[in-house]
């Protein structure tokens, strides 16, 4: 049955899968580590125009790993969980200092580097090493959670150990890369999140999901649970030359190592902080909340226009800039953040 699968899946790939993304091209170690982990949480379609844009900048490790950390952001602003990019740029440099620029070529040396998990290193070793490496991303989760009818969250260690023993057994010895390639495109064109394509899907007369009429049922769902939430000013300092104050995140924690905006937790808090920055307040006008969802909590936050003049000297280098906001930004923001820059330019 092992051997059906596989062969059942590449018959399919050989004929509908797709084999023009950009990271298809040119395959090497870098190029598939790279949309990997940008893959991670993220539509191709969204994927795509990132991924362009940074391999021309990054064309290869030894590129990335001498990048300042700022760059790397700044063309990551948007994707989201930026932790990603800021291990992108650790496992650059340890390629080169440790590695020589070559990435090693076995599952576990692989996640022994930053943000590099199992399913991440099997995926370099399966595609640009062509080993019979096993992935199990959210795509081939779901492929054959259904195709077994296997309940539960896959987040659970008893649910994951077994949607395992199912993708090992049937990672076939060869044209690995294909089915890799072939598994994942089946997850994320026909058999998706909601109104799976059944009719057009290789796998469709043995998949026990299908035949129960459950396709939504599987893979089960993470278990709910109330997000907290934490609320926030975000403070808006803006000078008599209109720039508006932006300071550098610490390395870790949300928006880490990203610029935003001073940040304090009610109104009361507003002139002593301003002071800290050498600012005085002259006044102050509140927008409306908005709310933006981390993993673990949502953040509540109200953006805080306060017009300032200088009292004292102003530092004007890194961890604080003064920005003009209707200039580009060359350094990496939330998206939350760049959008607030686009917006303020009105009041």
């Amino acid at each position: 049955m092992p051997d059906t699968f596989a062969a059942t899946l590449l018959n399919w790939f050989d004929l509908h899968g797709r084999k023009n993304l950009p990271w298809q091209q040119n395959i090497n170690a870098y190029r598939v580590w790279v949309s990997e982990i940008m893959l991670q949480q993220t539509q191709v379609t969204t994927v795509i125009p990132y991924y362009q844009r940074f391999m021309q900048r990054f064309p290869d490790a030894a590129s990335l790993s001498a990048a300042a950390l700022d760059d790397v952001l700044h063309l990551w602003t948007g994707l989201g969980y930026y932790a990603r990019a800021r291990n992108l740029h650790k496992t650059a440099q340890q390629i080169v200092e440790v590695y020589q620029g070559e990435f090693p070529n076995s599952v576990e040396a692989l996640q022994n580097l930053p943000g590099i998990g199992r399913s991440t290193a099997g995926a370099i070793c399966a595609i640009a090493f062509n080993q019979q490496a096993t992935i199990l991303d959210g795509n081939v989760k779901r492929v054959l959670a259904r195709y077994h009818a296997i309940g539960g969250w896959p987040g659970k260690t008893a649910v994951s150990k077994l949607l395992w023993e199912k993708a090992e057994e049937y990672t076939p010895g060869e044209r690995t890369a294909d089915y890799t390639q072939a598994i994942m495109d089946l997850g994320a064109t026909l058999c998706t999140r909601s109104k799976p394509d059944c009719p057009g899907c290789p796998l469709q007369q043995d998949c026990i999901a299908f035949r129960q009429k459950r396709q939504s049922d599987f893979p089960g769902s993470k278990p709910k649970k109330t997000q907290p939430v934490k609320n926030i000013l975000l403070l808006i300092m803006r000078n008599n030359r209109g720039q508006v104050l932006l300071e550098k995140r610490p390395a870790t924690g949300i928006w880490g190592g990203l610029w935003s905006f001073p940040e304090c937790g009610q109104e009361g808090e507003i002139a002593p902080l301003c002071l800290n920055y050498g600012l005085k307040v002259k006044s102050w006008q509140s927008l409306p909340q908005q709310r933006h969802t981390f993993s673990h909590f949502h953040l509540d936050y109200r953006p805080t226009i306060v017009e300032t003049e200088q009292q004292s000297a102003v530092m004007d280098t890194p961890p604080l800039i003064w920005h003009y906001p209707d200039e580009p930004l060359t350094q990496g923001t939330a998206t939350p953040i760049k959008n607030l820059l686009t917006e303020i330019t009105q009041y």
